[in-house]
């Protein structure tokens, strides 16, 4: 090569050198930009819960109506009592007493809570007045029961029966009192007659009292025949009322 072609080919060997290094530049790409905020796959976001009450303060046996919402959650439940709910709604309780109510919802993000607290207000004391301080001689006139008897017998009847389980009743409610059982007649008959049927009366009573568990030892049987009439009329409304068993307390 003779010195008059060397400035030549330097000028094309720099052209080839410089059109293959375009060549190679022009095949990159540039890289990719980011533009925004990275949000994250729905799957690992946190859920998120509310929950409210329409009344926080109520009265015994009266209702609140809770409300709730959540968000990301395949799970929702109330404690105590309501258990799984939906992602949304609404239900009516009845809290016996203040109650805290928690609502949990989970996904694959996480747990979230809430709670609502409804107060429950106690009734107001009722104001009672109090008993009046009876005498024992007024219960006795309150509580013991006279027996009643058939024209000329001396058979315990069933309404006796029952008048008389009741004054056993209260006779065992004070194992210290005596009483007399009074043995009493209508009008008719002589005196003689009906002071021995007055005696039949009182013992029957005597008997029957002692088979509800009253000791003998406490009953005093005694007849005054019908010397002693409670009715003085002459009808047969009267004679009813006279033929009994009396008590009387013994002083």
């Amino acid at each position: 090569m003779t010195q008059a072609y060397r400035p030549f080919f330097r000028v094309l060997f720099f052209f080839i050198c410089g059109a293959a290094f375009s060549i190679a530049g022009c095949s990159k790409k540039p890289p990719a930009k980011t533009t925004g905020t990275f949000t994250p796959p729905p799957s690992t976001v946190k859920p998120t819960v509310t929950i409210a009450a329409d009344k926080t303060s109520v009265n015994k046996g009266e209702s609140a109506r809770l409300t709730w919402t959540s968000t990301d959650a395949q799970n929702v439940s109330i404690a105590p009592e309501v258990g799984a709910v939906t992602p949304q709604g609404s239900t009516s309780v009845t809290p016996p007493e203040s109650t805290t109510y928690s609502i949990t919802a989970s996904g694959p993000g996480g747990n979230a809570d809430a709670s609502v607290r409804i107060s429950v207000n106690a009734p107001a004391a009722v104001v009672t007045e109090a008993p009046r301080n009876t005498s024992l001689d007024q219960l006795f006139l309150e509580e013991v029961r006279d027996a009643y008897f058939d024209y000329d017998s001396a058979e315990i009847r069933p309404d006796a029966r029952e008048a008389l389980r009741k004054t056993a009743d209260f006779l065992k409610k004070y194992p210290n009192m005596r009483i007399t059982i009074e043995g009493h007649c209508d009008e008719r008959g002589s005196t003689e007659y009906n002071l021995a049927l007055g005696v039949r009366r009182a013992n029957a009573v005597r008997e029957y009292l002692v088979s509800l568990g009253i000791p003998s030892d406490r009953l005093n049987p005694t007849s005054f025949g019908k010397e002693k009439p409670f009715c003085m009329q002459s009808t047969e409304a009267c004679y009813a009322q006279n033929r009994r068993g009396h008590f009387v307390q013994t002083k």
